[in-house]
């Protein structure tokens, strides 16, 4: 039976002997070391966010089988009670996640963990091909949904939406405000404190999305063909390296992992990723697979695009700080420089000319913008707080 506690406290290790042997370990290695410090440090500690308690992996594992079942709608229309106590919990975790405000770290991480493992089904790994046997199954699709749906109102919630004034020019100037920002305090800590340690946590939690970049944009690109769509095209074809794969952006990232020694396979280091960070991803995909969602869609593309060059250039300054070399810079160099123009672009040739197209609706950009504005920098946030973690230890 699955029971599912607010906050886990079975089976812990003492957390004196968790720091002491982190730091043992940290010292017989040297704070600069090129070696990923194991998340296993932190296992089943209370402020780690980025770890399942064991209930909660409990069911994800269960997850995974589904997903590798074959005929599972067969199997679950036969067998119906198969799926009973995994519906009880995961009701559970919907109320413990979306109770409040801030809801249930442990339950968020859980369910966009499996939203991720749904949504991925989307794209195409180059893997076995019996790993996709459930991508059209009912089940797996009515989970999502479910998962969807409860969250995205959840989102709508946190979120205060304001449609002041004149569109074009509420565009404009969010585009001026964000394209060259006033320094934060996260962006800050990243250009000025992080170790190479902990820019090798920065590189390992990026990599979920930096190793298969821009692929929620190709969802968009089918249909009637025009200025918008090709412009969108121009922006994905760049970022797919103008057909060249040593030019792809994510080319560029995998060289940045190979620099620091690390794993460059897609999904290496899912099991660190924080919820908040899935979040973003997930919420790209939720835009994506939904046309009605569009103008939500492109508003949070060109937030993204606008404000990717002094995002990384924060990162960027880091890499060159602690001397990781041009490899390991690469991908925040490309971006710093072709993403100003992509902004650029998504605001006069995408954004602009759909205000004219979708009078009434346009507002829906505005309120993508801003939506995804906010999920970024939580996402940011979390990512900032892993990194300060994983440094402390």
């Amino acid at each position: 039976m699955f029971i599912i506690f607010d906050n886990y406290c079975e089976t812990k290790l003492p957390t004196l002997l968790r720091c002491v042997w982190a730091l043992v370990f940290r010292k017989s290695i040297g704070p600069d070391s090129n070696l990923l410090l194991p998340n296993l440090m932190n296992f089943n500690s209370e402020t780690d966010s980025t770890v399942l308690d064991f209930s909660y992996q409990k069911l994800e594992d269960e997850f995974v089988e589904f997903l590798s079942v074959d005929k599972l709608d067969r199997i679950i229309a036969e067998n119906p009670r198969k799926l009973e106590k995994f519906n009880s919990a995961l009701e559970v975790s919907l109320f413990n996640a979306f109770k409040n405000d801030e809801g249930c770290t442990h339950a968020h991480l859980f369910l966009q963990r499996l939203l991720y493992r749904i949504n991925r089904l989307k794209l195409f790994w180059y893997d076995e091909l019996e790993n996709y046997a459930n991508e059209d199954s009912t089940f797996i699709f009515l989970l999502r949904l479910k998962i969807e749906n409860a969250w995205q109102d959840w989102e709508k919630n946190n979120f205060a939406q304001q449609n002041p004034g004149n569109l074009s020019e509420a565009l404009r100037d969010r585009v001026k405000e964000d394209l060259q920002p006033e320094p934060s305090p996260d962006g800050l800590f990243i250009r000025n404190e992080i170790t190479k340690a902990g820019y090798q946590r920065l590189l390992a939690i990026a990599s979920l999305d930096g190793l298969v970049e821009a692929s929620q944009l190709s969802r968009m690109l089918g249909g009637v063909g025009n200025e918008v769509q090709t412009m969108l095209t121009r922006i994905l074809w760049e970022e797919y390296g103008s057909g060249k794969l040593s030019r792809k952006h994510s080319t560029h990232f995998a060289a940045m992992l190979d620099e620091c020694g690390m794993d460059s396979s897609p999904e290496a280091y899912f099991d660190i990723v924080p919820w908040e960070v899935l979040a973003n991803i997930n919420h790209s995909f939720f835009l994506s697979e939904r046309k009605k969602k569009f103008l939500h869609y492109i508003g949070g593309l060109l937030y993204t695009e606008v404000s990717v060059p002094a995002a990384f250039q924060n990162m960027k300054m880091a890499g060159k700080r602690l001397k990781m070399g041009e490899k390991g810079i690469s991908y925040w160099t490309v971006h710093v420089r072709e993403d100003i123009r992509h902004g650029q672009w998504m605001l006069d040739d995408v954004a602009l000319p759909l205000v004219e197209k979708y009078s009434e609706q346009a507002w829906d950009m505005v309120q993508g913008y801003d939506q995804q504005k906010f999920i970024s920098a939580r996402s940011t946030s979390a990512l900032v707080e892993s990194i300060r973690k994983f440094e402390f230890f």
